[in-house]
């Protein structure tokens, strides 16, 4: 069978995030546990090679490159359709939510959130219309839709009244080298990052959805009643519309006490994640949320949201807040701060919630979308 993915997210460099993450991790089992297949990895602009998992990959760079709207419908509508028309796959992959309406082969799409139908004024104009406009017609035009959580399955359903049959779920999952340190190592990245002191991590782009505005306010709150020594660190890239952040970062009364470190490597993301008091990841929508399952894989207590799909993935091994609520999110602080008992109770429930999650389970799931896709 010759199968044809989108790879456009598996970016050059240490660039993946959790789309790249999740093409990476379930591709590069799928195409060595069926050899019989040939893979031809679809790029938008000049490839890794580690991303030729096996022989039976074959790259194609097709421009022009997808990062702009209107490039968007260039590649997918132009460059993917033409290159599909000419080679006739029995299947189409995306694995990042776009698809071309321009062909007859089967799609199976994985949706990964329908945030932008949801909060519109967190993504620029131009993402927006296109986003708004194909996303519908992508879900509906895909013989299989993948979510990768049941919230966002619900969300497909009644959001563009896609059959529950047509959607399988596939789950994200930590990888193995999320794991707990030692003690001493632990002390060693607190001095590193967090000038010998406890701290609370987040981790994730910085974006609107992400709700860094209210932690922040939140994290302010939680020092001026404790006058705790503990601080923030804020792990990730700057993404898009960061400005409000900024802005209530600039307007913090404690924000010495906050470092944002940028970028780090996939080894110091695991030493902060297992050195950290507990990681606080309260988004107000999310169609997953990877660092929930990565910082209790490390044994570090949760702090996340109650709504969304993050109360599914974190199961009974985190401290719920209110994301919408400063006050609610401050309280979780104290309450963690506040409560040994509470954190290490929930490390010992992360430990075995992470072992609903793993991404050979998930690239199984995503196969079995494919034949659903080529059944038909």
């Amino acid at each position: 069978m010759k199968i044809a993915v989108n790879v456009r997210f598996l970016l050059p460099g240490d660039k993946l995030e959790g789309i790249g993450r999740f093409t990476y991790e379930t591709l590069r089992r799928l195409v060595r546990q069926h050899p019989e297949h040939t893979f031809h990895f679809l790029f938008d602009r000049a490839y890794d090679p580690r991303y030729l998992f096996a022989a039976n990959v074959v790259p194609h760079v097709l421009y022009p490159s997808a990062r702009h709207p209107f490039l968007f419908v260039a590649w997918f509508e132009g460059a993917v359709a033409a290159w599909l028309a000419r080679h006739r796959p029995a299947v189409f992959l995306s694995p990042d939510g776009f698809t071309t309406l321009s062909t007859r082969v089967p799609r199976v799409t994985v949706m990964h959130d329908l945030a932008f139908e949801h909060f519109p004024q967190d993504v620029g104009m131009l993402q927006r219309r296109y986003y708004q406009y194909f996303a519908p017609r992508f879900a509906r035009a895909s013989r299989v839709l993948v979510a990768v959580s049941e919230a966002t399955k619900q969300d497909l359903i009644a959001t563009y009244g896609i059959a529950a049959d047509r959607i399988r779920v596939v789950y994200n999952a930590a990888d193995n080298h999320f794991r707990p340190l030692l003690p001493t190592a632990q002390q060693d990245v607190r001095d590193r990052f967090g000038a010998g002191k406890p701290y609370f991590l987040f981790v994730g782009a910085l974006q609107p959805r992400k709700n860094l505005v209210h932690l922040l306010r939140a994290f302010d709150a939680f020092k001026t009643r404790t006058g705790s020594p503990a601080k923030l660190l804020i792990v990730g890239r700057t993404a898009w519309k960061a400005g409000p952040m900024f802005d209530a970062y600039q307007q913090m009364q404690h924000r010495t006490a906050v470092h944002l470190t940028g970028r780090v490597t996939d080894e110091e993301l695991v030493q902060l994640y297992a050195a950290a008091l507990a990681t606080v990841y309260v988004p107000y929508f999310e169609g997953f949320g990877i660092p929930i399952i990565e910082a209790q894989a490390c044994g570090c207590p949760v702090i996340t949201s109650d709504c969304s799909s993050m109360p599914e993935v974190a199961g009974d091994a985190a401290l719920l807040v209110d994301p919408f609520s400063v006050g609610s999110i401050a309280r979780g602080l104290e309450t963690m701060h506040a409560d040994a008992e509470l954190r290490q109770r929930l490390i010992e429930r992360g430990f075995r919630n992470t072992a609903r999650f793993s991404w050979d389970q998930s690239a199984a799931a995503l196969w079995q979308a494919v034949l659903q896709a080529t059944d038909k």
